[in-house]
């Protein structure tokens, strides 16, 4: 693989273009990053970048999202097809009727949409913020689209009530609750992370519920030497390399999104050498989609 990444970084130089890489790819991929995070950080690293390429090995949501940010810039998919069940779940003309049955309420979009379902929402956000967002927002009524565990976890933080769709994380709702039991039997003095995308009652018995920067930054300042870590297992081999003298297993082994795992070094290189596949976002829905997604970058 040496000679490919060899191409990528020629290409790279010779496109002006940053890689930027989301912590569910695989280990390969997430090596050749100029920037590597969960959709908050990546979100933000699209906005400010200089460069004039954008190759985003990730989902296609956050692909537009970058794209949207950047709208002068070319923002390049490395496989078409890598796509977000839970984003495919709602879209705008759902969002809308739900809208006209709460006309008063404020709609929160979590950033796992599309960019019409963006276009309908007043902000977005992140498992990373949606805390935050939700305690920010002054209506007494909040519609959280479209993940109802993420909704309903946040509301709870944030003490508010919220109108939830029913929308979920196939990945993560593989994980259940005999797997974070199991996990703490075979590994007594392990913290159990999950992160707010699980089921509820996942997140009832966790010792800490956390975004993937979170889990992140808790492996780095924690003295917990193990840990299990319900989320998508992509995440484990960045957090071992980063941690060597801790150890980390994963709540369930099949918690893996084929969506993630669809990019690689071929197509990172393809992508640069055809400038392939290039994501847009119409010009009407790229504008309303764009105040929500800056209002939860600021």
């Amino acid at each position: 693989m040496t000679g490919i990444v060899k191409k990528i970084k020629e290409l790279k130089k010779k496109r002006n273009a940053v890689i930027l890489v989301h912590n569910y790819q695989l280990p390969e991929i997430q090596d050749i990053a100029d920037y590597r995070g969960d959709s908050l950080g990546l979100s933000r690293e699209a906005a400010k970048t200089e460069a004039d390429v954008i190759v985003f090995c990730g989902v296609h949501f956050m692909a537009e999202t970058a794209a949207i940010l950047s709208p002068d810039k070319i923002v390049l998919l490395p496989d078409k097809d890598a796509g977000c069940p839970m984003a495919n779940m709602i879209d705008a003309a759902q969002l809308r009727e739900l809208k006209k049955k709460h006309p008063s309420a404020a709609v929160v979009c979590y950033v796992n949409s599309t960019a019409a379902v963006k276009a309908e929402s007043d902000c977005c956000c992140t498992s990373a913020n949606a805390v935050d967002i939700l305690r920010r927002i002054e209506k007494d009524e909040i519609i959280f689209v479209p993940d109802k565990y993420l909704g309903s976890f946040a509301a709870k933080q944030a003490g508010k009530k919220v109108i939830l769709f029913d929308g979920y994380c196939p990945v993560h709702m593989k994980i259940v609750k005999k797997h974070i039991l199991k996990a703490r039997q075979e590994h007594p003095g392990a913290k159990a992370l999950v992160h707010p995308e699980c089921r509820t009652e996942i997140c009832n018995i966790a010792d800490e519920v956390l975004s993937t920067s979170g889990m992140e930054r808790y492996a780095g300042e924690s003295d917990c030497g193990e840990m299990i870590i319900g989320t998508e297992t992509g995440l484990i081999s960045r957090l071992r390399k980063d941690n060597p003298l801790k150890k980390f297993y994963p709540a369930f082994e099949g918690a893996v999104c084929p969506n993630m795992k669809k990019t690689s070094l071929e197509k990172v290189l393809w992508a640069l050498e055809e400038m392939q596949y290039r994501i847009e976002v119409k010009s009407e829905i790229a504008e309303a989609a764009r105040l929500a997604i800056s209002r939860m970058v600021e």
